[in-house]
């Protein structure tokens, strides 16, 4: 939802469109090719950029959110989706595959701590990644908290939002057959992974036009979802992902492991009116997190295009850039 959201209305919050320095595909363990770029300051106070979905892909909009004086940027396309090959693919693609691939790239740029910066499940991975290497995260950035666990794939895709959004509901299970509703991850996982191109563009369209026509509180119930090749690799990772819990080892993971990050500091940024990732899961981890400083945005949803979303994520990365001695850099 984060690349096909718009970002117009955040525009007058960001800085100004810039291009890389660098640009590479990186090799990858399970035949995994991964796009990965740089921008703005290559000495500046260096940050990774974790995207959404899973299979949401990078877009240039996501590098405005940091001063180029200031900041050493460095975004990717994860594993299956947007620059990075085998397109779509879901083999060898797990959590601990992304975890892995953040290492190695930092490791390759010779970068030793990072701010980390996600949203949606970018905020998951980011969680999750300072959680395996609390030593390299100095910094976290999170947007519309996402935590991995049933009840929130329950809230999404189990007709909790549909209650709200009743005909968008509709438009999502109708293609599911009555006795296949009970458990719709499972009954879309079937045809995403048919076989047949044509039907599993049919339902990825589907799958990635609920979540898109939720993401804004202006969106109207716009369920655009760009063209069929990008939204079959976006439903296809996050059903796989879904399907498979995240591929954390319990239920609520994250929280449990809080303790793990409790000495690094970070700011969430969350949407009062997020109906993907609603804010009790923002409230709970700052609740368990004892450096973490919720922002709840009053008139926001989920999308990283909200203009008070946008506003809130570019105070705190120029806060980080005014304090940099403050997260040890």
């Amino acid at each position: 939802m984060d690349r096909n959201s718009g970002h117009n209305s955040a525009y007058r919050h960001l800085y100004p469109a810039i291009s890389p320095f660098d640009q590479r595909m990186m090799d990858m363990p399970g035949g995994h090719s991964i796009y990965v770029e740089q921008c703005g300051n290559p000495t500046g106070i260096p940050v990774v950029v974790l995207h959404g979905g899973p299979g949401g892909g990078c877009s240039p909009a996501m590098r405005r959110y940091f001063d180029p004086q200031a900041f050493r940027v460095v975004l990717f396309d994860q594993r299956g989706c947007g620059r990075s090959r085998p397109f779509a693919s879901v083999n060898d693609n797990t959590t601990q595959d992304l975890i892995a691939d953040i290492e190695r790239i930092r490791e390759a740029l010779g970068i030793d701590r990072w701010v980390v910066f996600g949203g949606s499940w970018g905020a998951t991975l980011s969680l999750l990644y300072a959680q395996a290497h609390a030593n390299r995260a100095a910094y976290l950035v999170l947007r519309g908290v996402f935590l991995m666990t049933q009840a929130e794939l329950k809230w999404f895709y189990g007709g909790g939002a549909g209650k709200f959004f009743p005909d968008l509901w509709q438009r999502f299970i109708e293609l599911i057959p009555d006795d296949e509703r009970e458990d719709l991850i499972a009954a879309y996982q079937r045809r995403l992974f048919c076989g047949n191109l044509m039907e599993e563009t049919r339902h990825a369209q589907r799958w990635a036009g609920w979540e898109n026509a939720l993401a804004a509180m202006d969106s109207a119930g716009h369920v655009g979802v760009g063209n069929g090749s990008y939204a079959r690799a976006f439903a296809r990772l996050e059903n796989h992902y879904f399907a498979n819990a995240g591929f954390l080892r319990c239920d609520d993971q994250i929280i449990k492991d809080m303790p793990e990050i409790a000495h690094i500091p970070g700011t969430v940024v969350q949407g009062r009116y997020d109906m993907i990732c609603p804010p009790v899961a923002a409230h709970r981890l700052c609740e368990a997190w004892p450096r973490g400083e919720l922002r709840m945005v009053p008139m926001a949803g989920h999308a990283l295009s909200e203009p008070g979303i946008s506003a809130e994520l570019t105070r705190a990365t120029r806060a980080i850039a005014r304090t940099p001695e403050l997260h040890g850099f």
